[in-house]
């Protein structure tokens, strides 16, 4: 045999190595752990990713009012603060400054809905000037968030 490879055979068959022998590396990976620590992964985003949309934390009044529909682009918010602070998303604005931001974004936006956001503590005379800011802004579709579980004027609850 030329060039060929000789294995040493020890004679003993086809028995088996006893423990003391030195033990080959495992040629294949082991994707199991892999798999497992990825689908605990996708569990604790799917949980966590709708709490990161809350925003900036505000009292809002309790209504029976229903729930808007969802849109496909994601939602513009404004909220006025318990103290007075106007913030298009989390971005804190000065009141004088609105209406030339919303005007910019209404130009990059395709459709004119706006959710406002005030705390319930906050006066009705400045919720409704930062309402008439928006319109003046170009956008007429605004809808007012608030919680579920209020009280409804027909007496049922």
């Amino acid at each position: 045999m030329a060039g060929g490879v000789v294995q040493k055979d020890s004679g003993g068959g086809s028995r088996r190595r006893r423990s003391g022998g030195r033990a080959r590396p495992m040629a294949e990976i082991n994707i199991t752990p892999f798999v497992d620590i990825m689908l605990v992964l996708l569990i604790i985003f799917m949980v966590a990713a709708p709490l990161m949309t809350v925003g900036v934390p505000v009292e809002l009044p309790k209504t029976a009012a229903n729930a808007l529909p969802a849109d496909a682009e994601e939602p513009l918010t404004v909220t006025v603060t318990v103290d007075g602070d106007i913030m298009i998303q989390e971005t804190v604005i000065a009141p004088d400054a609105l209406i030339g931001k919303m005007r910019a974004i209404a130009a990059e936006r395709a459709n004119d809905r706006v959710f406002l956001r005030a705390d319930g503590a906050v006066p009705y005379a400045d919720v409704v000037q930062v309402m008439g800011a928006l319109n003046r802004a170009g956008f007429s579709n605004i809808g007012l968030v608030t919680e579920t579980g209020g009280p409804s004027l027909d007496g049922e609850n």
